[in-house]
């Protein structure tokens, strides 16, 4: 399932480039669909593909789309709404009630 590229807040674009400066990082991102993965290493860059795709970039040359990125080092990403939504789904449901 691809999703359309959503725009990000630009504090987002501070904490890429904080993360780049660090030897490490460890990102949390939905990757096809909802299906959680994780990239992990030295963040490299940020690139642009197409028209308003963004991705960020590591070492290993893995990409990570900006906009479906959970969690950076622990700080909540663009994504992490969805994310907590998704998580809190089954809570949300009237199974069982009367």
């Amino acid at each position: 399932m691809k999703t359309d590229f959503s725009p990000v807040y630009p504090v987002y674009y501070e904490v890429f480039s904080e993360e780049q400066e660090k030897e490490f990082s460890r990102v949390f991102y939905f990757g096809k669909g909802t299906e959680v993965e994780e990239a992990k290493g030295k963040i490299n860059g940020l690139i642009k593909k197409g028209s308003i795709e963004e991705y960020l970039v590591f070492d290993s040359g893995e990409e990570v789309r900006i906009d479906r990125i959970i969690s950076i080092n622990g700080k909540p990403g663009p994504a992490y709404d969805e994310y907590d939504a998704f998580a809190l789904a089954c809570l949300n449901c009237n199974v069982g009630a009367e």
